[in-house]
């Protein structure tokens, strides 16, 4: 006898679910069943999933959700289950979805029965008749089925007695359900740990919280007629039900809103429009014939894949943001296209660059284009906001993000759980990289003093990472937009976010795309947000008002800049690879820039790009080509593929492929190593390129390079996007020091480096930086003059402005937050402090505010050293306690004892996590000159692999996935800066040392390639020197 199941939840039944949605559909197609219905709990996170996995295989997944019903006091009381009988149902599905999490704190929902009551169009509902559902009989009517379930359990018999009692007073028939929450019996221990995670219990005080036994997985048909042998009709009604859930998502229909459209036109009409002025703004002296085809070309294509709306309302946000002052720039494939230049969405001439518009939109791929626009990080919210206001938001929302199991929260959860000790959790997650994404070793328990025998050690270590990938909870996509003409909760469940005035879709990214669903990606960048700030300080103290549109270019000072590798704070070339990659590449022009932003990238590396491009380009190998029709293609990496969009016209040049074909073969490229595909697609381009006349060896020479670049290729006109605003970065930092840093500072937290180090490369760069003083400190880091000399405009003949020195501003001060900041600036306005007491009285600060500005030596002006100070605010708290007014806590004319260079030096990083008197390394530097350990400055004077000793504080460590392991490190002392290479095994032998300690000795091997320079490390040594307060920034 067949049997659907139809009460089936997904580990996306948050912690209830032990199963992903692909392991349930696999197994439901080999247990040889016909449907499978997934109703995870208030939601459908993971039907796209399901969906996807069925279309290949014979089993139908039924559209469905398990609704929480309030109980009528505001608790959760009784279940059901609902599925989608057709596109109505669906509709009634997402609304009461959308109902249910509406005004519930975030992970809870509660649905009021007469919701559902008066919104059940085209669903069908299954209840377990163990609560009083006569109102939802009437309401459903035919469409009410009564489930009941035998687990083999002893409150089977009643359950049962209590669903047939109800099915018969409503006149309803039964069906048999498992109500499985795994895909086999084996997960049921995960099952017990994800449930102990959810109620915030330990496995041993779950008690009856916990399944009585692992009877709740997918059973095959035969296993079910076993269990309800005498109910063979139970069983067939299963089948029933199934055939009358007809709705898939593939009948889902979606449309773009039109109102960006002024009346009288028509979407097309009015984009043609707007694309016409845009190009006599970017290009006054009109467009090459070349140029307008290719701008008739896209707006064809646009028009016949009827995608003029999506257009209009990205370039409705771009001049949104404009309008307010708000710096954006588009990126990725947006900017292989001359329509999204003319628009002002892209800044880089797709006309200069060779860009492939086939590589955004393409007739073969038939897909919506997928725009990304970078805004102000400090911003972007105004932007967000605007679209929620214009659209309303039953119409618009962000794409959700789902946040799955790491080894760090794995074992902190399962430990907890399992009732480890809050201590032997917190040293277990702590010894774990955060980069790790594997199983997590025993090894790493036994170095934390734990013994990895231990059975509930052992189990617990299992269970971690049995649920690694799983779904733990739901965030925010970083910036993706789904806009509909229709309301779109009634095409997928909104729920409001944790973060205020923010709702969110319950789908993810990859459900949008499975759905055709169009999104608009508004990003946030932080160097928008720099660049934007120093802008106002170049104006302000340097009188020249700066745009990116009037940055000049190709200025040979900065080139000079980033031959040096002088990048700290420069977007995206300041990591330690692109540092010492800069003086081998040698960048003179803006594309050797697009190159650069691009080559220290997964794709090059892998394909095997980096070192034959660079020896071409220092002449040490000849430049070659594969065909002569590879010429125009290639000429401008020297032959050698370095981004998709060459991978892709070589596919047309030499392939046989039409630009829509070769986007498919990009796509592929994309995702082959999880699904495969792509040899199939190099096989036809091999065979093609043979019908045209190509020699076998040229062909396997070209499919070879295209297999290299496998899912890593990087596309061009992203590089070129973000090599806009490399140049301009530098820029500002070779000409304006002082007013960079401020803005990278006020942007914080962004970029590769802490406060510490943009200071310190700024003083190594001429600037004055002085200390944070509440007489004169802003919130924000600002300017003022040096004394030196007059301001001066810079950024002419080589000169970098000066006559400014860099004030810190209250908001490098840890524990003092904007709002009190912003009072001490209030009140300085008025009057200049007279004292401690005036300070504390005027700007209303509270003890624990006027003990940071006292650890930070904010309060020096009042004639109060750290200890004077703190030993004050004391005092002053005191006397204004009325209870302890009478207590002397200290006499103002007593001695306090000056703190030891170190203890100051410890107090500054504790305070503001700089310290502008002395480095850490520098109190030790006589010890280590004994032990003849160098200055990093002085690596400059030795060769190639000399055996050297340095020492200093960690800035960060990297370790690339497609590093083999091998991790990268930075540190710095008095005199700079130094990268490190550290070995697999050495970092495994080192663990604790490298990972842990924030000063270090490190001896080593030097490498020089060009003016770059690097450490290969053989051993670390802890600097013993006091506890710092310093963190370093650690990557992937």
């Amino acid at each position: 006898m067949s049997y659907a199941e139809l009460w089936c939840q997904t580990a996306f039944s948050f912690l209830e679910g032990a199963s992903m949605p692909e392991e349930l559909v696999t197994r439901a197609a080999g247990l040889s069943l016909p449907a499978l219905g997934v109703c995870d709990r208030d939601g459908v996170y993971g039907l796209v999933r399901a969906w996807k996995t069925a279309r290949d295989l014979p089993v139908e997944v039924l559209h469905g959700a398990l609704l929480t019903l309030d109980d009528g006091h505001g608790a959760a009381g009784p279940e059901v289950v609902v599925y989608a009988m057709d596109a109505a149902g669906w509709g009634s599905l997402c609304e009461l979805l959308t109902r249910g999490r509406a005004d519930q704190p975030k992970g809870s929902a509660l649905l009021p029965l007469s919701d559902l009551l008066s919104r059940n169009d085209g669903l069908i509902g299954i209840v377990d008749g163990q609560w009083s559902a006569e109102p939802l009989a009437e309401a459903l009517g035919d469409r009410l089925y009564v489930a009941t379930h035998r687990r083999l359990a002893p409150e089977d018999g009643p359950r049962e007695a209590r669903a047939r009692a109800f099915a018969a007073r409503v006149g309803r028939p039964l069906i048999a359900v498992n109500r499985a929450l795994t895909h086999s019996p084996e997960r049921q221990r995960v099952q017990d740990v994800l449930t102990c995670i959810r109620h915030r219990t330990t496995i041993d005080q779950a008690g009856l919280l916990l399944q009585p036994n692992g009877e709740r997985h997918l059973k095959a048909p035969e296993v079910m007629a076993g269990l309800f042998a005498d109910q063979p009709a139970w069983l067939a009604r299963t089948l029933e039900v199934a055939a009358r859930c007809g709705f898939r998502l593939d009948q889902l229909h979606y449309n773009y809103p039109r109102e960006v459209v002024p009346e009288g036109r028509t979407p097309m009409e009015h984009l043609r429009a707007l694309v016409d002025e845009g190009v006599a703004w970017r290009w006054p002296e009109g467009p090459t014939p070349t140029l307008r085809h290719q701008i008739a070309h896209e707006l064809d294509l646009i028009d016949d894949l009827d995608f003029p709306a999506y257009f209009l309302t990205v370039y409705d946000i771009v001049r949104f943001a404009r309008e307010q002052g708000i710096l954006c720039q588009g990126r990725g494939s947006a900017a292989n296209s001359a329509v999204c230049f003319a628009l002002g969405i892209t800044s880089v001439d797709p006309s200069r660059q060779r860009l492939l518009f086939e590589r955004f939109i393409s007739k073969e791929r038939g897909e919506p284009p997928d725009i990304d626009v970078d805004f102000e990080h400090e911003r972007r919210e105004e932007v967000l906001q605007y679209v929620y206001n214009k659209y309303g938001r039953h119409r618009a929302a962000m794409v959700n993000e789902i946040i799955s199991y790491r080894p760090r929260s794995a074992i902190r959860d399962v430990g907890k759980a399992m009732g480890l000790s809050l201590d032997q959790v917190d040293r277990l997650a702590r010894n774990l990289d955060w980069w790790d994404q594997g199983e997590i070793q025993p090894e790493r328990v036994a170095e934390c003093g734990i013994d990895p025998a231990d059975p509930r050690v052992r189990l617990s270590l299992h269970l971690a990472n049995e649920i690694l990938g799983f779904p733990r909870h739901l965030s925010i996509h970083v910036g993706g937009f789904v806009i509909s003409e229709e309301p779109l909760r009634e095409r997928c469940p909104i729920e409001p976010a944790s973060m205020e005035n923010r709702t969110v879709l319950q789908w993810d990214k990859d459900d949008i795309d499975a759905v055709d669903f169009v999104k608009v990606d508004c990003l946030s960048l932080g160097i928008l947000t720099a660049i934007r700030k120093c802008f106002e300080l170049v104006e302000l103290h340097h009188g020249r008002a700066l745009t990116l549109a009037t940055i000049p270019s190709e200025d040979p000072e900065v080139y000079e800049m980033f031959c040096r590798a002088d990048t700290v704070g420069v977007f995206q070339i300041e990591s330690r690879a692109q540092m010492s990659m800069l003086p081998r590449l040698q960048p003179r022009c803006f594309y050797d820039l697009v190159v650069e932003v691009a080559i220290v990238r997964p794709g090059p590396i892998q394909g095997g790009m980096v070192h034959p491009y660079l020896r071409r380009r220092d002449k040490t190998d000849p430049i070659t080509y594969a065909h002569p029709a590879l010429v125009p293609i290639l000429e401008r990496t020297l032959g050698v593929p370095l981004f998709q969009e060459q991978v892709m016209a070589m596919a047309v040049a030499v392939g046989g492929f039409s630009p829509g074909e070769a986007d498919q073969l990009r796509r592929a490229m994309g995702s082959f190593r999880k699904r495969g595909g792509l040899e199939v697609l190099v096989k036809r381009l091999i065979t093609n390129m043979e019908e045209q006349g190509l020699s076998r060896e040229y062909a396997e020479q070209i499919a070879k390079q295209i297999m290299g670049f496998g899912e890593y290729g990087f596309p061009e006109s992203h590089a070129a996007s973000f090599a806009l605003l490399v140049y301009d970065s530098a820029f500002l930092k070779r000409y304006y020091p002082a007013a960079f840093t401020a803005s990278l500072l006020n942007a914080q937290p962004m970029g590769f480096y802490s406060a510490r180090n943009l200071v310190d490369g700024a003083r190594r760069h001429g600037v004055e930086a002085r200390p944070v003083d509440v007489t004169v400190s802003d919130w924000d880091n600002t300017l003022e003059p040096d004394g030196r000399a007059d301001p001066l405009r810079g950024g002419t003949d080589g000169e970098a402005a000066r006559g400014v020195a860099l004030r810190l501003g209250l908001r490098q001060i840890h524990g003092l937050g904007e709002e009190a900041g912003r009072r001490i600036e209030a009140a300085r306005a008025e009057r200049p402090f007279e004292g401690l007491a005036d300070l504390a009285r005027r700007a209303q600060l509270d003890r624990r505010e006027l003990t940071a500005l006292a650890r930070a030596d904010a309060l020096a002006a009042f004639g109060l050293n750290r200890r004077q100070a703190a030993w004050a605010v004391e005092g002053l708290m005191t006397r204004n306690t009325p209870l302890l007014a009478g207590l002397r806590v200290q006499d103002d004319d007593a001695p306090i004892p000056a703190a030891t260079p170190l203890e100051d030096l410890q107090q500054a990083y504790l305070a503001t996590g700089l310290s502008l008197s002395t480095h850490p390394v520098g109190l030790a530097r006589e010890e280590l000159d004994r032990k003849r350990v160098l200055r990093i400055a002085d690596l400059a004077h030795y060769d190639a692999g000399d055996t050297v000793q340095i020492a200093g504080l960690v800035v960060n460590r990297q370790r690339p996935g497609t590093a083999k392991g091998v991790l990268f490190m930075t540190i710095e002392d008095e005199t700079g800066m130094a990268n490190l290479v550290v070995w697999p095994k050495l970092y495994e032998k080192q663990r604790r040392v490298i990972r842990h300690e924030k000063l270090v000795i490190v001896a080593g091997r030097l490498q020089r390639e060009g003016d770059a320079v690097s450490l290969l490390a053989r051993s670390f040594a802890p600097l013993p020197l006091g506890e710092i307060s310093s963190r370093s920034r650690d990557f992937r």
